[in-house]
């Protein structure tokens, strides 16, 4: 079960789609919902799973992601075997960069031989979802799997972006492709498409030998979707567990996004403001946990002619003033000033934006650390937003980190 497993976290994606919010940081370290950062959801899955030896493998502008795990998830104790450790790539197999998730796991081999867990469970750390990794292992387990793929049902006209995979009666896979241009639908069900989540569990002896085949093949990308799964198919029982089942003791609320976009990541900010948000983090022993900084509490106060502020249908972080204005729709992190006569809607203000007086945003993003000034309007003009900020192409304005205004 969860006590025998090694977990590893594939946190080194570059989120280039996600640019500018990934210029200066690592897409799992990338702010959401107001108060997390896309990794905490990974591992709050992992904490309340029982999963306790993690490694967290970076790659790509980490130091942000190395500073939220540093401050939020010191929470093992290594003397009873426990850990979060953070494995920047090290190049002991050669001179490269981690080739592809594969490789990347292939390169810290030697940690696997230092673990005495029998499992290892493969991650990717850039997803928002809940789920019960432990009803996972245990499925594994009673099939007697060599490997168990998680996956889930998309319409079929999504499914080009994932591994799709076809299944027997007994949840066996047999068949695999990565990033079809034609996905094939389930049987029955003509509009939909069983996909890969990207999660694995694999016996470690196996995985470690299958590691080995696949770095000396030279024709290989040594990718797990376009390489290993497809490989093991037909000399190994590979298992499909599908995602929101009845097992486990996360609430079923089956909601899972690659905020891998602009407008992903927008949609799925959005999707909090929801009168029923479709993702539950109200299950009080589920909880997301994340780091928390010493703020004082959110407030709003009348303006200096006395007008009070309006706050309607928004998530407003620690620390927050609203001061005489509007907020519509919008998310607000910790320590955003907004003030008198300022409007937002729809909106995601990350931590320390400060909105001057009667300035105007709609349908923005604006990341850390950005003042925008008085009277200033963003995400009403578009020719004119995008001479100076990335616009999605759903309309999203993007001001940067730091970014100064003339």
């Amino acid at each position: 079960m969860a006590e025998d497993t090694l977990t590893v976290l594939l946190a080194g994606g570059s989120g280039s789609r996600l640019l500018p919010l990934t210029a200066g940081r690592a897409k799992p370290a990338v702010p959401f919902g107001g108060k997390y950062r896309v990794i905490d959801f990974t591992l709050s899955n992992c904490l309340h799973s029982g999963l306790r030896r993690i490694l967290v493998l970076t790659q790509y502008k980490s130091h942000s992601l190395h500073k939220h795990l540093r401050d939020g998830w010191s929470i093992f104790n290594p003397e009873c075997g426990e850990f979060i450790t953070v494995v920047p790539p090290q190049m002991r197999t050669g001179a490269s960069w981690y080739a592809g998730t594969a490789d990347a796991i292939y390169q810290n081999q030697f940690l696997l031989e230092r673990s005495s867990s029998e499992k290892v469970l493969i991650l990717a750390a850039d997803h928002i979802y809940r789920m019960d990794y432990a009803a996972l292992i245990k499925a594994h387990d009673e099939k007697a799997a060599d490997l168990t793929v998680a996956c889930m049902k998309v319409p079929i006209g999504e499914a080009s972006s994932f591994g799709v995979m076809a299944i027997d009666g007994n949840n066996r896979i047999i068949d695999f492709q990565e990033k079809p241009e034609r996905p094939q639908s389930i049987p029955g069900e003509p509009g939909t498409a069983l996909v890969s989540m990207g999660i694995y569990v694999f016996p470690k002896d196996l995985l470690m030998e299958e590691l080995r085949v696949d770095s000396a093949m030279e024709d290989s990308s040594h990718d797990f979707g376009k390489d290993l799964i497809p490989h093991m198919i037909g000399t190994h029982k590979v298992h499909a567990y599908e995602f929101g089942g009845s097992r486990g003791r996360v609430t079923q609320d089956r909601y899972w996004r690659d905020v891998g976009t602009i407008d992903a990541y927008y949609e799925a900010n959005m999707d909090l403001l929801k009168p029923v948000p479709p993702l539950d983090l109200y299950q009080k022993d589920w909880a997301i946990r994340t780091y928390h900084g010493q703020n004082p509490p959110a407030r709003m106060v009348p303006g200096e002619s006395g007008k009070d502020g309006l706050l309607t249908n928004s998530i407003m972080g620690a620390g927050t003033v609203i001061i005489g204005s509007i907020v519509r729709h919008s998310i607000l992190a910790s320590r955003v000033h907004i003030h008198e006569d300022a409007e937002v809607e729809g909106s995601i203000l990350f931590d320390h934006v400060t909105v001057g007086r009667g300035a105007k945003l709609r349908r923005c993003i604006v990341d850390k650390h950005v003042h925008i000034p008085p009277g200033a309007t963003i995400g009403f003009d578009p020719v004119q937003d995008s001479q100076r900020f990335t616009c999605s192409e759903k309309g999203i304005i993007v001001v940067p980190k730091d970014y100064r205004f003339e």
